[in-house]
């Protein structure tokens, strides 16, 4: 029996949903895991025995703007979660966190045991909710798992991320807007591996272990722009795809890579399995179909205020 817990935030759609909303083992219930009481109340009335953790305030842009709001949701929120799971005495408590809690790296491969330095208020939320989760392992050897991954794309995610924006915009005659230089690189899973990972965790992760979900292919934010450029505006001139490049004031800060190693969960079993070029033909033709499976996704694609007061 799975229980799906949403807030129904401004990037949500239940249109996602519609292919399982109607079977025997699915629930959805709309809650906010910074509610306490209702948290408390749910893991009184539902037989929860397994907890992953994936609700979170996610957009590194808006987390410069946002940056209470960020600390309030994924700190404090997951200490309410992991807090209500421990009481329930839940088997298993999975916390999705990010690579960015590691900060950025030109060469040194980051490994579980890394030092977190993270750079932006979203990493910097996500670093200090795993705190909090780790310490009920060492406290009271509550049964957590924390994973790490790199960037996930595919069908279904809100279009405010680098992939779906960029296929987005493209499709709607729009220019890839471009932090900087465009030279940051990011490794990027396609969602089923990711779920695939996740799973491996779910049956063989050991409790109070971190898990890096890491893949080798790394491609920079330019070169993203370019690839896409080329599969849906179909040309390969170098000017004519500069015409579909919008260049932009950079963050406040924006790590150039961040490189995992990943051979601790490749030790259960793991390997990313879907190739580049599948995945992403995959995820273009899905937003072709449903971009407006949000009622706000035009809002995703406008130009974002890169250089605000940090707060």
């Amino acid at each position: 029996m799975i229980i799906n817990l949403d807030k129904l935030d401004y990037c949500a759609s239940l249109k996602n949903l519609e292919t399982i909303s109607n079977k025997q083992n699915y629930k959805f219930i709309q809650g906010d895991i910074c509610d306490s009481h209702f948290v408390k109340l749910l893991f009184e009335t539902e037989k929860i025995d397994i907890v992953l953790h994936f609700a979170a305030q996610t957009h590194v842009d808006l987390s410069f703007v946002r940056a209470f709001e960020f600390t309030y949701v994924n700190v404090y929120g997951t200490h309410v979660l992991v807090s209500a799971a421990h009481e329930a005495r839940v088997e298993k408590f999975i916390y999705v966190s990010t690579d960015e809690v590691y900060g950025g790296s030109l060469d040194k491969e980051f490994d579980e045991s890394s030092p977190k330095q993270p750079t932006n208020p979203y990493a910097s939320s996500k670093a200090a909710a795993e705190c909090f989760v780790q310490s009920y392992w060492e406290r009271y050897k509550f049964p957590v798992v924390i994973t790490r991954s790199s960037n996930v794309y595919g069908p279904h995610q809100y279009p405010e991320k680098v992939i779906p924006k960029f296929i987005s915009l493209l499709q709607h005659n729009r220019k890839c807007c471009i932090h900087g230089s465009g030279l940051q690189t990011r490794n990027f899973l396609y969602a089923t591996d990711v779920v695939e990972a996740f799973l491996t965790v779910l049956k063989k992760g050991e409790p109070g272990e971190i898990y890096n979900i890491g893949t080798n292919f790394e491609m920079s934010v330019l070169q993203l722009a370019k690839e896409l450029i080329q599969l849906i505006k179909e040309t390969n001139s170098e000017s004519e795809m500069e015409n579909w490049v919008d260049y932009v004031n950079d963050r406040p800060t924006n790590d150039m890579r961040y490189p995992m190693k990943s051979e601790k969960i490749h030790g259960l079993g793991w390997r990313p399995k879907v190739p580049w070029k599948e995945g992403i033909k995959k995820t273009i033709e899905w937003y072709k179909e449903n971009f407006h499976n949000w009622k706000n996704a035009e809002k995703a694609l406008e130009p974002f205020p890169v250089r605000p007061p940090f707060v």
